[in-house]
């Protein structure tokens, strides 16, 4: 008889990751990658994310359907379309839960915003277990934050805590809306970086373009420093306000935590009352995936526990 299993999908502003695990233990039977290629559209991403989900479960687990399929977006999913997703054309006017609902007709569908999932998954078995408060860092294409509480993550009234991404940058910026100046993650994210990298190098294709030059390129060390001392000033703001126990830092511009590190723990430590640890994520460059995986079996064990009648 087969093992039960469960499918975690992970729909990113430049890949789309997912992975297929055993529902009661959670052994990952295999994973895949492909590009979101967002300049294509929401649709097409979308349809080649679920495509490849099909195909890893009948390369892993030829026959079985997954008892529940766990989803991490970027944006805030509702039921028709999806908030705060500017990085993807398209992508805001998905009914994403209906269409991963239509692909897997048999399965419980769970889906959250890709940086809350990670943070969930942080606090029950990463680098946010036992920290409360805990504060959960997203340093990828974009840039925003996750807080935990009690063992839960802070949605907000409108599911929107944590999106730093939208802050203010200058004083100038008051009042004004968003359209009508640069947010926070137009330059302190990996979109931002790029943009910058591709300036000083024009075939750069990623952030660790510039960390990989920082160390014999002043330009790019001069880009470097301007990106962690902006994203220092509003972490340690945001420090103060919460008094974390903990911060966790995942992402993919976590792969050059060696630079990142010191001067955060700088910053934190000269201007924060009690500063709080510092490490990297326990699943650096997977959490979203991590919690949709997380999600899925939830929602299996939810299924799976008798109700009773008073």
């Amino acid at each position: 008889m087969h093992t039960p299993v469960v499918l975690g999908i992970d729909f990113g502003g430049t890949k789309t990751a997912m992975a297929v695990a055993e529902a009661a233990s959670g052994l990952r039977l295999g994973a895949a990658t492909v590009p979101t290629n967002a300049a294509e559209g929401g649709k097409v991403s979308l349809a080649r994310g679920l495509r490849a989900a099909r195909a890893l479960l009948e390369r892993v687990a030829p026959g079985r359907e997954p008892l529940a399929v766990g989803v991490s977006t970027i944006g805030i999913p509702r039921e028709a379309g999806v908030d705060l997703a500017p990085n993807i054309p398209g992508w805001a006017d998905l009914a994403l839960v209906r269409e991963v609902r239509a692909a897997f007709g048999d399965s419980e569908v769970r889906v959250e915003t890709d940086v809350k999932a990670a943070a969930r998954v942080e606090a029950v078995e990463g680098a946010l277990k036992d920290a409360d408060p805990g504060l959960y860092l997203n340093l990828g294409t974009g840039l925003a934050v996750a807080v935990v509480a009690g063992g839960a993550v802070i949605a907000g009234r409108n599911g929107a805590s944590g999106e730093i991404g939208y802050n203010l940058r200058a004083l100038a910026d008051v009042g004004l809306p968003s359209a009508e100046r640069s947010i926070l993650e137009d330059g302190v994210s990996g979109i931002g970086l790029l943009a910058r990298a591709k300036e000083l190098f024009p075939d750069a294709t990623g952030a660790k373009d510039l960390f990989a030059a920082a160390g014999h390129d002043a330009r790019a060390a001069g880009v470097l420093k301007e990106f962690t001392d902006e994203l220092a000033f509003h972490l340690v703001n945001l420090t103060i306000a919460l008094d974390p126990a903990r911060i966790a830092v995942g992402g993919g511009m976590v792969r050059s935590w060696a630079v990142l590190h010191g001067p955060l723990r700088r910053a934190l430590d000269a201007a924060v009352p009690f500063p709080p640890e510092l490490v990297r994520a326990a699943f650096p460059f997977d959490a979203p995936l991590a919690g949709a995986l997380a999600l899925a079996r939830t929602a299996v064990a939810v299924r799976a526990t008798p109700s009773t009648t008073l």
